[in-house]
This record gives C-alpha cells, structure tokens and sequence, in this order.
C-alpha cells in the first residue's frame, strides 16, 4: 500500500490532518478549507473583486464582484421562485457558458445537486441518464427544452434564453428578475456543508453502463486545493475551457481551481484547436489542462509554430498520453511542464500527479505519485495485494473518492476501496505507471498485450500522429491485436512497412494482424478513444477481405 501523504514536501502537506467524515469515516485532508466552491469564491473576491475571472464566447468579461452577484442573484430567484432548496436534483444542460458557470455556483450555495448532463449526447442517451439520477428540476438552454417536455415530468423547467445587445454580447438573464425578498431570505440560508452531497456526475460508456458519481462538497475541495498545491496555481494564471465543461476536469480541474485562485478563464462554446492556439498567443494562456485528444489537435494546429512563452503548464488527464506526443510538445514549448494525471470521475479528478515536468524526465510515461490523502494499492484477479513492480488493478481509497454510487450496487466498491478497472504498476520510487484498462487487455493465446505498449511504439514511427490498438476475436488464439493509425499528410507508409519497423521493436506476437489507416481514430462522446466502434470498423473489413 503506498500513502501519497509521505511522497511530497512540506510546501504541499504542511497542515495535512486526519479528520472524520459522515459516511468516508476518517479522511486526511487540509484543514479550514472552504466548506464548498461558493464560499472559496467569496474568499477570492475579499482579495481580488475587480478582477476579471471569466470572458464568455462572444468575448464579454465578468469580474469576480459580479460572477458572485450573479451567483447570489440566480440562487435567490431558484429558490424564492422555483422551489429549488438544500438536496433537490437540478439538471443542468448547457454549453461552456458563464450561466453554466453561475448556475452550478448557485446550486452549490442553495446545497442543491447539480445533475451534470452531457450536452453532446443524443436526447434518448440523456433523457436516460436523467432517470436514473431523480432529477427534479432541469436548468437549461432553449434548444434542450423540448427534449424533457413530453416523456418526462419535471417539477419545473428554467429556460436560458440569450438576447443581442448593441455592445455585441448576449445579457445574462434577461428572462427572469430577482426580488429584494428573495435575496434577503437567501442571506438566512445556510450554503452545502462540506459533508453534503454536491454534485452528480456519469461515468463514461455506453448510457446503460453509466454510474452515478454522487460527489460531496469536501472531496471537490480537497482535489481543487490538491492541484492548487502541487502545480502551485496563482492568481496570476490565465487559461481557458475549451472542451465540454460538464466533465469533472472542467467542473473541477479548471473552473473550480481557477476561481478558488484568482486566476482567469476563458470559455470556448466549441472547442477549435485552431483558436486555442491563436487566443493562448494573443491572451497569454499560462495553463492548460486537457485530454490527449485535445493535445493531439493542438500539436497538428501549432507545433510548427512559435513556440507560446507564456504557456509553462501542462496537465493531461482522462486517458494515456502516449511518450512521443510528450516529447513532440516539449520540441514545440520547451520552457512548459507537463504533469500526467490520474483520475477519474470518481476521485473527483485528481488522484496521482506528475510533480515535476514528465516530458523530460527519465520517468516518461508515469502517470506521477499518488496526492495527498489518497491510497492506492495493485491487487491481483482475487484482490490480493502485489509488490512493486508487479502487474495488477489499481485500487484506491482517500479523501477524494466517491463513497457510493447513486442507487447502484457494484463490486467496484469494497470496504472504502474503489478497484478501477486500470491495470499498472507502482516503480521503487512509488511513481505509478497506468499499463491499460483491464477490459482492453488482449490475450493471445495466453500472452499478455497491453494495447498501450503498441499504442506507443506506434507513435514513434515517423508519418504516425495517432494509433490506437485493439483485440479482435481469432478461432486459433481466441484475441489478436489489430491497428487503426492516423498518418501525417502525404506519408505514403504501408501497412507491410510499419509492421516490419516493429518487428524490431516488439515481440512478434505483439505486432496487429491488420493495420488500417484513417483519417482520425474514432472518438467517444467524451472525447476517449471508441474503441468499440474500432473494433466494428475493423472486423468489417477484415471481413470483407476473407470473401
């Protein structure tokens, strides 16, 4: 078992203490933390209130003063005009919006729960995800109303309707108005403890699959201080939201540790590669967190580029980063750090860290150390614990990790321990290595394959930008491992030639049966890549070749 409360220095655990919480029972964590995300924005408005914090789409700026009395304004409507109080279950459905922002801060000061629904499903996937989670309310955009309207019953549906004005930006809540009384009421009411339950997220999948992550007011805290700590965030820090806000590195990665902060976010409706690039030029972004994907996208639009000087932090969660993107971005932005993170859903984000920059380091490829508060150990098929060095399931336990899932029973939780699905390794330095997901891993005949170790010998292929490996069902081996790559343009690679470039890196049981190139490996709808629909694509074909 290995303590992320002795593998950092004083500078990050300092005041860590044991503490009891209802349900986790005894958690480490930081003392006086603000009790939820609402009441660390107050804090940060005592200190910086003129400040810009948030500049939407259209490039209208919000300072702190305002966000937070627009905040108090909207909880003071929801709950003097809708009903919304401690523990109802408000689905919230927008884009990467400051009222997506205000609303989720209003929420939290109401000691609601926010419901957050994934905006880029289709309505059958959502009106699903919204059963399971009880959802009583919906908070919403205009152009997702009508999908809750027929089948189902809603105590109430708030409507964010936008309007033009001459400046060119669109007014905040021109639908609804405030009353005095209302916001006098609102000063009596007490915001979400930190005990209490704050917001709902899904897990990623297909919608039956999807769990229920019910995550308390503490955890959120105590992973946004986390990251505060360890990638020694400012208020100086200007960055920006440009893939889906609803997903907990949006939620809390980003919006939550930047107004906790002081720092600066820009929100992007749509994520354009094209245009991060040109605005972290332009804006001076110093800080960005994002997906391998999103990395991906950013190295086609800007590695031939300048480099961006201002541009020194990188965070990569939510699925493996493979080592030659790590290596062609410190190429193009030498002066950055790269800190890989481990996490999920539910660890509220962070639960190991890459302290120093991954990019140059020996330990290229380690998904860094567990955080303060968290434990992890490597167990086998029958969960029983291995030595370092040894192959087996992540498990983890901590301050951050969701107690329960929503109305769901799993063995995925046991005895306070969440076993992940992730299949690694710690090293004698207790830097943790993610090798795959255990459902991804390929058995050929009784050999182990790591879809990640081919994934990453893949990308070092020069013409390769990305490559992504899968197990197909094989009458002699019962799996074989089979290829989608994404070739540079005008790279006239074969699939003989790359198979022969790795038969001199990788054993031979390794190399795929079929590599098939395609203009972009498939995506889920968060941003992961499909392997499902890689798997389809590539037994067609092979298919059709056989006939």
């Amino acid at each position: 078992m290995i303590s992320g409360n002795e593998l950092w220095d004083m500078s990050v655990t300092e005041d860590l203490e044991e503490i009891y919480m209802l349900k986790a029972g005894k958690v480490w964590t930081f003392p006086d933390l603000p009790d939820n995300v609402c009441e660390a924005v107050k804090i940060t408005v005592s200190k910086y209130a003129e400040k810009t914090a948030l500049v939407s789409d259209e490039g209208r700026a919000y300072s702190y003063q305002e966000f937070l009395e627009c905040c108090e304004e909207f909880a003071a409507y929801l709950y003097g005009k809708i009903g919304i109080c401690q523990g109802s279950h408000v689905g919230v459905m927008m884009h990467n919006t400051p009222e997506y922002c205000i609303t989720y801060y209003a929420l939290i000061r109401l000691g609601a729960i926010m419901v957050c629904l994934p905006g880029k499903y289709k309505q059958d996937e959502v009106l699903s995800l919204a059963k399971q989670s009880d959802m009583e309310y919906l908070i919403c955009e205009d152009e997702y109303a009508g999908w809750f309207q027929k089948d189902y019953h809603l105590n109430q549906i708030v409507c964010v309707k936008y309007t033009e004005h001459a400046d060119g930006y669109r007014a905040l809540y021109e639908t609804w108005e405030t009353r005095e009384r209302d916001l006098e009421e609102l000063e009596d009411l007490p915001s979400g403890k930190p005990d209490a339950d704050a917001m709902l997220l899904f897990t990623s999948g297909t919608t039956s699959m999807s769990k229920g992550v019910l995550l308390k007011n503490y955890q959120i805290m105590h992973a946004i201080e986390t990251y505060r700590r360890i990638l020694q965030v400012t208020e100086k820090e200007v960055s920006v939201i440009a893939t889906p806000i609803y997903h907990i590195t949006g939620l809390v990665a980003l919006l939550g540790l930047f107004l906790s902060s002081g720092g600066m976010l820009y929100l992007h409706k749509l994520f354009d590669a094209a245009r991060v690039v040109r605005e972290a030029r332009k804006y001076g972004f110093t800080f960005l967190h994002a997906s391998p994907t999103v990395f991906h996208l950013l190295l086609q639009e800007g590695e031939h580029t300048p480099e961006l000087p201002n541009l020194v932090t990188l965070v990569c969660g939510s699925s493996y980063m493979p080592q030659e993107k790590l290596r062609r971005l410190h190429r193009w932005l030498p002066n950055s750090k790269f800190h890989t993170v481990y996490g999920l859903t539910e660890t509220s984000s962070p639960a190991a860290i890459f302290p120093e920059d991954a990019a140059g380091s020996k330990r290229i490829g380690s998904s860094g150390r567990p955080i303060p508060g968290m434990m992890f150990k490597i167990v086998d098929d029958e969960q029983r614990e291995l030595s370092c060095g040894e192959v087996g399931e992540i498990a983890v336990r901590g301050c951050n990790v969701v107690t329960a899932y929503y109305r769901q029973q799993t063995d995925s939780l046991k005895d306070g321990w969440l076993y992940t699905g992730d299949v690694g390794y710690f090293d004698e330095d207790s830097y943790l290595y993610v090798v795959d997901r255990k459902k991804n891993m390929i058995n050929r005949g009784g050999e182990k394959i790591w879809c990640y170790d081919v994934e990453n010998e893949l990308t070092a292929i020069g013409g390769i930008l990305d490559a992504a490996v899968v197990g197909l069902t094989d009458e002699m081996y019962g799996e074989v491992p089979a290829a989608l790559v994404e070739l540079k343009k005008g790279c006239g690679l074969t699939e003989e030639e790359i198979r022969q470039y790795l038969r001199g890196r990788i054993a031979k049981y390794k190399i795929p049966v079929k590599i098939l190139a395609v203009e972009s490996i498939p995506q889920t709808a968060n941003g992961k890549p499909d392997k499902r629909k890689m798997r389809e694509m590539l037994k067609e074909i092979m298919e059709d070749s056989k006939s």
